[in-house]
């Protein structure tokens, strides 16, 4: 649909499904990109892992012990390499074998949908700059922009750096205190920075990751509180103090009044929302795991059948056990699943950042559109 798009456009089919997803095109392809980039993150395909670097696990029982033991377990500080290596790129391929994969999987799916969604909410929040410059409003790029950026960064650009750090600072060769058994839950620690408490940690473990973390935190929501009245009372201030005059879709000059409850919804809405839309993007951690579930159940309960057999007949059986596989894969795994990831990749919580429809449809860009117009015009 992308390199002969030029042959379809000019076709101008009626077939309004087709028009659906070929409007879409560019989605969908950047779609299939990044699905294939977070499988290699996962080191996942189709419910099965990569071996390519060599796993940097290794076990130190013997062959007996690790043939006759229904469950073993790996101790990270001795059990890996050394020099404390990890897979150089994605998960390492042990983790499939590993009884609590899925709890360890859990916590890392979960942050990085934080992670991903911090950063297109950042990115959504610096499109807006493209608007207030296109349309001379470059009064709300100090007034509006850079508060909006500043709340989000400082509170939950800071606890994407404090996964960051636990990430780095908690390995199994450390003191007691920063060993992976005292590692701080993030949660907790962004609930107390929030509320301007602290917690009972266990004994020999430390509340912070570093000393002077807790007035750190209580410096960022100052500062991130102090970003709310700016949002608030920056514009409606402006434009008393200018004098400049805003005028409604009816032409009639719009009161001060309006303009301050106007701004007072706005920065009530964007406050809440960067609460509501990074724990909606939770959902990518959630679907995640579902897919990996289902990959994981039509490959043992389903491809695993075709490979019990002889060898006489195994090739024949897998043949057709292959066609049932292949059939349940791409209807619910990759069509099903396909237009839910569709749906979510048109999120509110990134088009909202920026996006003033005002009533009006969205329309992509085209220059073709344009010219046309113009010449209805003229």
């Amino acid at each position: 649909m992308v390199l002969d798009e030029k042959r379809h456009m000019a076709q101008r089919s009626t077939n309004e499904v087709w028009n659906i997803f070929f409007g879409g095109r560019y989605i969908i392809l950047l779609m299939g990109l990044f699905s294939m980039y977070t499988g290699f993150i996962y080191n996942d395909v189709f419910s099965i892992s990569m071996n390519i670097f060599g796993s940097s696990w290794k076990s130190n029982y013997d062959f007996n012990t690790t043939s006759n033991a229904d469950y073993l377990v790996l101790d990270p500080a001795n059990e890996t390499s050394n020099i404390q290596t990890p897979y150089p790129f994605g998960l390492d391929p042990v983790w499939q074998l590993a009884s609590n994969k899925i709890i360890f999987l859990n916590s890392f799916k979960m942050k990085l949908s934080i992670i991903f969604g911090v950063i297109h909410m950042v990115i959504g929040i610096t499109v807006s700059v493209i608007n207030h410059v296109k349309f001379g409003r470059k009064i709300k790029i100090l007034l509006e922009y850079l508060p909006q950026l500043l709340f989000l960064l400082l509170l939950f650009g800071y606890m994407v750096v404090m996964m960051f750090i636990k990430w780095i600072e908690y390995g199994p060769t450390n003191e007691i205190k920063y060993g992976p058994t005292c590692a701080p839950s993030i949660l907790i620690l962004f609930i107390n920075m929030m509320l301007f408490k602290s917690s009972e940690v266990a004994v020999n473990c430390e509340e912070f990751m570093f000393s002077w973390q807790s007035q750190l935190q209580k410096a960022l929501v100052v500062m991130a509180v102090i970003c709310i009245p700016v949002m608030l009372l920056g514009i409606p201030i402006h434009h008393l103090v200018s004098g400049k005059k805003t005028y409604d879709e009816n032409g009639e000059e719009e009161p001060f009044s309006e303009i301050m409850i106007h701004q007072s919804i706005h920065t009530v809405e964007y406050v809440l929302s960067t609460i509501s839309h990074t724990a909606s993007y939770l959902r990518l951690w959630a679907l995640s795991l579902a897919h990996a579930q289902l990959s994981e159940i039509l490959w043992t309960k389903i491809m695993n059948m075709g490979m019990g057999f002889d060898p006489t007949i195994g090739g024949v059986v897998l043949f057709a056990i292959f066609a049932i596989w292949a059939f349940f894969t791409v209807s619910i795994l990759v069509m099903m699943e396909g237009l839910s990831a569709f749906l979510h990749t048109l999120r509110v919580e990134f088009m909202s950042k920026f996006y003033e429809g005002l009533g009006e449809p969205f329309l992509p860009f085209s220059f073709k559109r344009l010219m046309e117009e113009e010449e209805e015009e003229e």
